[in-house]
């Protein structure tokens, strides 16, 4: 007779029920596992081994096959440890095969019978609310498991602790879900002297999550300005805060269990290579611009990616999800950020300044600003040059509002366009608005249209700029708390539009 149990394997942030099947046979001693196992689930034989010798339990002379079901689906990871091992138990009558059967199980196994936390026990424990079965998971995941609230969530911390909870001796309580963690206090905006027009950049591009890029020489405060993006934007949504958790707990980032309300906020170097940013390497893992699903993905010294890395944010920018392509399979993950970006005006990055400039000023600029493609440029919806601050203004008081001040303002535009899109759940904010849709909520006045049609015909105005154009109009009327989109509105939305690159 066969015994069962269940895990899952991922495909991207989706968790497949994986049958894990346990069979013993007359024939030499034998301890296989087959299914497409890799490397470390293939190990797993040893680890079990070892796990169930420190229990003193003795595994059978017998011919021991453990098929991970369905066979053509790829496994990867040691989470399958603890599956394979309660199947072992229950094929040799030391657990009752239909409670065993009743689980998803997931968790690796160290030598002593320790289980060792794993990612992944969020997707985990949604496959199991939606397959009606209980989650049996490392004592370490159990909060971070529990958040789903939807199926019951066991931990136990070793493996004997698993074995006393179905064979009854020792029942366990179930998990309960971990803190909502806080970020770090978030740095204020009146730290930042002068850049007025910067700051409402910023305060532009976290309302309606518009795409910004700033350009200035070096020291003139472009990421200390980024820095305090995450100070101005709204907590995540409950339903937001479960899909980043999602993404986050795939990549070991869940702290202690704990749900974060706090919108990510990533920074890769410039040296990050193209699977580190969009995703894949081994086991296709998420890349930055998916750990910065719902929040802020700032590149800094944006010009200085490899090409090829930075044209292959183009197509994420505009559908909001990647898909790593491999061999054997397509992994899909959501992507939604605000991408800043902050690039210094030349290479050596003082080209408005005549005394420290190079000999091959302004074509050095020209060049330097080049590498970021006509195309991607395009996907901008701000853009704007950020002054050096000159010394004595460093000594005076600080102007300008503070981050709640402008975080409140980013609220109230945040909740209208909430309102304004309750029935288009695919569109969570207006840059997201495009076709009847944008026709329909980003209609200007007479004087308003007068001027973009202006504007479109003397800068040559692609399509996509013009509908930005539109959608940066949209939010900046949100901000005003104005349902009709006016001249100033599409006027400031057309200034950040043409700096830098008029007509892209």
């Amino acid at each position: 007779m066969v015994a069962r149990v269940y895990t899952v394997a991922f495909e991207g942030v989706e968790a497949r029920l994986v049958e894990v099947q346990c069979a013993l046979a007359q024939g030499l001693p034998n301890f296989s596992i087959v299914g497409l196992p890799d490397k470390a689930v293939s190990e797993a034989r040893e680890r079990v081994r070892a796990a169930l010798g420190a229990l003193s339990i003795a595994l059978p002379s017998k011919k021991i096959t453990v098929n991970l079901s369905p066979a053509d689906l790829p496994k990867e990871g040691s989470h399958f440890d603890l599956p394979i091992a309660l199947a072992v138990l229950a094929a040799i009558e030391i657990l009752p095969r239909e409670d065993v059967e009743t689980c998803v199980a997931l968790g690796e196994l160290a030598l002593d019978g320790r289980l060792v936390a794993v990612a992944g026990a969020l997707p985990a424990a949604m496959a199991a609310a939606e397959h009606d079965r209980a989650l049996i998971c490392p004592a370490t995941c159990g909060a971070e498991a529990a958040w789903v609230g939807a199926t019951p969530v066991f931990a136990p911390a070793t493996l004997a602790e698993a074995i006393a909870h179905f064979s009854g001796r020792a029942p366990l309580s179930q998990a309960q879900p971990g803190e909502v963690t806080r970020g770090p206090s978030a740095r204020d905006l009146r730290d930042v002297k002068g850049q007025e027009r910067a700051k409402r950049a910023l305060e532009i591009a976290a309302a309606g999550r518009h795409h910004l890029l700033m350009v200035g020489s070096p020291g003139a405060g472009k990421s200390m300005l980024a820095a305090r993006i995450p100070g101005i934007l709204p907590p995540l949504s409950p339903a937001e805060a479960l899909e980043t958790s999602m993404i986050h707990s795939l990549s070991g980032l869940l702290s202690e269990g704990g749900i974060s309300r706090t919108r990510p906020f990533r920074e890769p170097h410039h040296t990050a290579s193209m699977a580190a940013i969009v995703g894949g390497g081994r086991g296709a893992k998420p890349g930055e611009i998916s750990l910065a699903h719902n929040g802020v993905l700032f590149m800094d010294e944006f010009p200085e990616y490899p090409r090829a890395v930075l044209e292959t944010l183009r197509q994420p920018i505009e559908t909001g999800e990647v898909v790593v392509a491999r061999a054997n399979a397509h992994v899909r993950y959501p992507c939604r950020f605000l991408l800043v970006a902050a690039a210094n005006p030349c290479k050596c990055g003082y080209l408005s300044d005549a005394a420290r400039a190079c000999s091959r000023a302004p074509s050095c600029g020209e060049d330097y600003l080049a590498r970021i493609s006509g195309p991607l440029m395009d996907r901008f919806d701000l853009r704007i040059e950020v002054p050096p601050v000159a010394y004595s203004d460093l000594d005076l008081p600080a102007t300008g509002d503070s981050s709640a001040e402008v975080a409140a303002r980013v609220l109230r535009a945040r909740q209208r366009q909430s309102a304004r899109y309750a029935d288009h759940p695919e569109v969570r904010v207006n840059a997201e608005a495009e076709g009847a849709l944008l026709d329909e909520v980003a209609q200007p006045d007479a004087e308003g249209r007068a001027l973009l049609a202006k504007v479109a015909d003397r800068f040559g105005l692609t399509a996509r700029g013009y509908h930005r154009v539109l959608r940066v109009a949209r939010t900046i009327a949100d901000l005003d708390g104005s349902d009709p989109l006016h001249l100033p509105h599409v006027a400031e939305a057309v200034g950040y539009r043409l700096t830098l690159a008029a007509g892209r």
